[in-house]
């Protein structure tokens, strides 16, 4: 049997498997260490776990990833965010769609608290979507609004999702949470944009806040505001020493959890049942990424054992005679179609043995291609009918929004993300501009 078929009966297998319900890193892992029992006998087999594991213990920066979930739950389970929501519901009122334009200033926010799109949705399902529903916001467009902005908690850095890209790629973290900094800044003020101008020309679908409501005085909207900017200060804490140099990755994350744990203390939210969720999600959350990042290491050793990469490559550019975009643009499109019934993680991890290699011997910039991979990733969430977060929002959302109003509502912004992604792709500068300066590339 060929190597090529070999890879070809690997890659079949573990799709497979996830089909059938398995979890993601017991396929990807079994079939990697299988592949190898039965190419190299019990030696070769043994030794590509063992040494994957130690691969991943060694590598430093996976210590970043405790260290910034357990930052974003205490933030999230303190009710910070209700904070934040309050100031922007007092600042940003007083405009036609002023507090949907506000809920995406929160989940920017909070993806800065938390680097999972889930934690933006759950914040923006139960805060934000009643009281937009409340004050009469179309359905339609808040559904979309809670969504797109909750799925920036992978591109607004701490990213969990970089992270692990970093450890496949074998690229660095810092470079590439900054690389996300302009794009998720530049897709956040797209979403803005189109809100104000969709409320400006239809205003019955963001009606502005009545008054009373808004006209608090200056001494509680100032209030408000430092309330509110407190996970700014946090992140600012966090990143400043890292960006000038001053610490490193690792010691920025642990600095950003105890400025995270403290301002919980602070403001007298702290208690044993906050400590006690935070701690139990962080170590769920931690261990089932590492067991992600172990299999997905040996199913990459087999693969390029197997020399699958240039078999794929020769494919695309010999026998198929495509050019490195047209095939770039074809793996963007294998995102979206995978993104239909997968995550983001399980996405990564079943197509990067294949991808990350190709994407550096066509010539192309692996950071770059982090983000771009991320803001696919985005696109695939909320791409019909198995859009990862379009089932979120589904479970969480109140009983008068159907999943048909889910599928529709996500259908502008998803052409708002394209133009993002469209963007990067012709601009690189605006992912590579800012680690480039920062690490003098």
């Amino acid at each position: 049997m060929s190597y090529e078929l070999i890879a070809i009966l690997m890659f079949s297998t573990m799709m497979l498997m996830l089909f059938t319900g398995q979890r993601v890193f017991g396929a990807i892992g079994v079939v990697a260490v299988v592949a190898a029992l039965l190419l190299w006998g019990d030696r070769g087999g043994y030794d590509l776990g063992f040494s994957a594991a130690i691969k991943l213990m060694r590598w430093y920066p996976l210590l970043t990833l405790p260290m910034f979930i357990f930052m974003g739950y205490v933030l999230s389970e303190s009710k910070i965010a209700d904070d934040l929501y309050r100031m922007f519901h007092v600042w940003t009122g007083g405009m036609p769609g002023g507090l949907a334009m506000g809920t995406i200033g929160l989940m920017v926010l909070i993806s800065a608290m938390n680097g999972l799109s889930v934690a933006g949705m759950a914040i923006g399902a139960t805060i934000a979507l009643p009281e937009l529903l409340k004050r009469n916001y179309d359905k339609l467009m808040v559904t979309g609004v809670v969504q797109a902005g909750s799925s920036l908690g992978i591109l607004v850095p701490p990213s969990v999702v970089l992270v692990l890209y970093a450890m496949i790629a074998r690229q660095p973290v810092g470079q590439l949470w900054l690389a996300g900094v302009f794009p998720g800044l530049m897709m956040a003020a797209l979403f803005i944009l189109y809100i104000y101008i969709r409320c400006r020309i239809t205003p019955s679908l963001g009606s502005v806040l009545p008054a009373e409501e808004r006209d608090v005085g200056w001494p509680e909207k100032l209030r408000l505001l430092r309330a509110g900017l407190l996970p700014v200060g946090i992140f600012a804490v966090m990143m400043v020493p890292f960006v000038n140099g001053w610490t490193s990755l690792v010691e920025s994350s642990a600095i950003g959890a105890l400025a995270a744990f403290f301002a919980a203390v602070f403001k007298g939210r702290m208690t044993r049942e906050v400590f006690d969720t935070s701690l139990r999600n962080t170590l769920g959350i931690s261990c089932m990424f590492m067991w992600i990042i172990l299999a997905a290491l040996a199913f990459g050793a087999v693969f390029d054992g197997l020399g699958a990469v240039k078999a794929i490559e020769g494919l695309f550019t010999e026998q198929l005679g495509l050019s490195p975009w047209m095939i770039l643009i074809l793996m963007q499109l294998s995102f979206i179609l995978l993104g239909t019934f997968l995550d983001d993680t399980a996405m990564l991890v079943i197509v990067a043995p294949l991808y990350v290699p190709l994407v550096g011997q066509l010539g192309f910039d692996l950071i770059w291609y982090g983000i771009l991979y991320t803001i696919t990733c985005q696109i695939a969430y909320m791409t019909p009918p198995f859009g990862y977060n379009l089932f979120l929002m589904r479970a969480m959302a109140p009983p008068e929004i159907a999943l048909s109003d889910i599928y529709r509502s996500i259908i502008p912004f998803v052409g708002v993300m394209v133009i993002a992604l469209v963007l990067v792709m012709l601009f690189p500068e605006i992912a590579l501009w800012l680690p480039g300066y920062v690490y003098g590339n």
